[in-house]
């Protein structure tokens, strides 16, 4: 008979089901298998449990590092980004005009050993956590990635359009530090942020960052003002992005709107009529007119418009008569960035002589001051930056309304 129960024992254990769990398998010689209505299920069977990738790898699977493929600089023409062993090199090749040498960052990571020499640059270790801006043309890159919150300090909130940023600085929950020789030292030194972003212009008596770099402050060179191509300046985004280890995420916002941009050039690029075009306002009887190769005049000409003044050389600005102006652009079809005029009397306020310009007779003036807080800060000069395309679509459809209909302003209005 116990040979017989044994036998039976052995038969059962050989056609238990083969996804059976190796450890429900119990040797008859230590427990004698007996089936019985007594005996609880979960001593002989293991729970069923869900397939996870250690105990079932599947193909396509692997545990070996992805290889991120290197952002590229493609449209800014001054700053580089080199991915070097082990970390990333930014470099200002024009951190203000006329400099005449540039600026390195070399971006390595927290923990991480570097073989090379960096004596020549300033080491930050990444992704930082906390940030200052000095320029608002830093906040929508900072949004776009989703770090606007590790700002822990501005120059002012003041003419600030982004409304976390005022919100925040009303509530106490950033700083406002000022900029230039007299920034608050003081109140950075507590802060201890990781990287303080600023522009230069090279003239020590109105520049931030040499009392930063005095104090030991960790200060970045921004100069995203001296591109002129809408392009460019927008690309800029990257370079902010490479410190929080996000340039590839930017890289793909970047390209997505480059990709708006051409579509929105396309569509006023076969204009065989083009329409005549003048901007900005004089100032104290001399009107700054500024060159063909400016942001503003490539930003028109990729409009599909004719800029009266192209043939003014160089990004600078021009200063003109007023005679002289009102001698070419009299009979112009608009009139664009007109300062702080925010209806065509109040144009006309400011000199009853604008009302002489055919496009004033015409209601075909135009300003960028759609979005714009009660202190005067414009989202045209902030956002902007980081979205040519919107402004170059809101050209087009300045110009030429047939060709983007159902497209709403965004930064320009039609003064009435």
């Amino acid at each position: 008979m116990k040979k017989i129960l044994t036998l039976l024992a052995v038969m059962i254990m050989l056609v238990l089901p083969a996804c059976q769990a190796p450890v429900a398998v119990v040797e008859t010689e230590e427990v004698p298998v007996v089936v019985t209505e007594e005996v609880p299920t979960e001593e002989i069977v293991e729970p069923v449990v869900e397939p996870t990738i250690e105990a079932y790898p599947v193909e396509e699977v692997t545990e070996e590092p992805v290889e991120v493929e290197p952002v590229t600089i493609d449209f800014a023409q001054n700053f580089t980004l080199e991915y070097k062993e082990g970390y990333k090199l930014l470099t200002v090749t024009l951190p203000w005009s006329g400099a005449t040498e540039s600026l390195a960052y070399a971006l390595v990571p927290t923990g991480t050993t570097v073989a090379d020499d960096l004596s020549g640059a300033t080491v930050i270790s990444t992704p930082i956590d906390s940030f200052v801006s000095l320029s608002t043309t830093y906040l929508t890159f900072l949004d776009q990635i989703d770090e606007l919150s590790s700002i822990v300090a501005v120059d002012t909130a003041d003419y600030t359009y982004n409304t976390d940023i005022s919100l925040w600085a009303e509530a106490g929950a950033i700083s406002s530090v000022g900029s230039g020789p007299s920034i608050d030292i003081e109140r950075l030194l507590e802060l201890a942020p990781d990287v303080i972003m600023t522009s230069a212009s090279g003239f020590a008596d109105y520049d931030t960052h040499p009392v930063l770099e005095q104090a030991g402050l960790p200060v970045v060179i921004n100069s995203d003002y001296l591109e002129q191509d809408p392009l460019g300046r927008a690309e800029w985004g990257k370079f902010i992005a490479a410190f929080y280890d996000k340039e590839a995420e930017a890289d793909v916002i970047f390209d997505a709107m480059v990709g708006r941009y051409e579509e929105a050039k396309a569509l006023a690029a076969n204009q065989t009529e083009k329409v005549t075009v003048f901007v900005n306002t004089a100032y104290e009887g001399t009107w700054y007119m500024p060159g063909a190769d400016s942001y503003a005049a490539i930003l028109l000409k990729d409009a599909g418009a004719d800029y009266l003044w192209s043939d003014l050389e160089g990004y600078g600005a021009m200063p003109l008569d007023f005679e002289v102006v009102v001698e070419r652009a009299k009979d112009a079809d608009y009139w664009l960035n007109v300062g702080f005029a925010t209806d065509l009397a109040s144009l006309a306020a400011m000199d009853t002589r604008y009302a002489e310009f055919k496009a004033f007779q015409d209601g075909k003036v135009f300003n960028n001051n759609a979005r714009i807080t009660a202190m005067g800060g414009s989202d045209y000069y902030e956002s902007g930056v980081a979205n040519p395309d919107v402004v170059l679509l809101d050209l087009v459809s300045i110009f030429y309304p047939d060709l983007a209909a159902g497209h709403e302003f965004f930064y320009y209005t039609q003064l009435q």
